[in-house]
């Protein structure tokens, strides 16, 4: 290894290092704190929380795990896995928000528990997969789920915003922030399309890797 290898390794084994520290305080903070309980009886906090673990952590996390990982050389190879990441997301978010599961979830600890790592999981899936399609080759694969996810999730986030009623129990969705049970599911519905925008410019960064060349393609390439 030559030393200038040697040093952009060191550098990557830093930064994986830091991502890897800011994603588990960041989810230590957000499943310790008060912001769990309170998430169990306000749609926005809990989608406060939901977004901190998808948007935040788990991207943090999955850049030090794609560190880890060597890079998806083929195309057809990084799109099956990226759809198969993206799809398995997709189901655990919209999953969790039916109305039934949701409840469920916020009246059992042991579901509530379930549906955080669940969602932890499929995020860090998505995140890694899209960050191991790093070539140029497979950078299109990346921008394709990526774009989706941002996609899905503005959709639901879009359809709690307009929603003329409570789509969830009462009781499990009270007032918070200084708002009523409605505006404050309103809220939640924008959390979820702000959560999106993390998606939108990694779609964004994936697409300028796709279509650079030369020195500018080792320049954006992440991670």
């Amino acid at each position: 290894m030559t030393t200038a290898n040697a040093t952009v390794h060191s550098r990557d084994r830093r930064l994986a290092l830091i991502a890897l520290a800011g994603g588990i305080t960041t989810l230590t903070l957000l499943w310790i704190g008060p912001l769990a309980t309170l998430s169990r009886t306000s749609f926005a906090a809990h989608m406060v929380l939901h977004i901190g673990v998808v948007a935040v952590a788990a991207p943090l996390i999955g850049y030090a795990i794609a560190k880890r990982l060597p890079a998806t050389e083929r195309f057809s190879a990084a799109l099956s896995w990226c759809l198969v990441a993206g799809l398995f997301e997709m189901l655990v978010v919209w999953g969790w928000h039916i109305p039934l599961l949701h409840d469920a979830a916020a009246e059992s600890t042991p579901l509530f528990v379930i549906e955080q790592a669940s969602f932890l999981t499929a995020a860090l899936a998505l995140w890694t997969a899209a960050m191991t399609a790093r070539t140029r080759q497979t950078a299109g694969a990346a921008v394709i789920v990526l774009f989706l996810t941002f996609t899905h999730m503005s959709m639901f986030g879009l359809v709690l915003t307009l929603a003329p009623r409570l789509l969830y129990d009462p009781r499990l969705c009270q007032a918070a922030f200084g708002l009523n049970r409605l505006d404050n599911q309103h809220l939640g519905g924008i959390i979820m399309i702000a959560g999106g925008l993390p998606y939108l410019a990694a779609t964004i960064f994936a697409a300028h890797r796709l279509v650079a060349s030369g020195e500018s393609s080792r320049l954006l390439s992440f991670p």
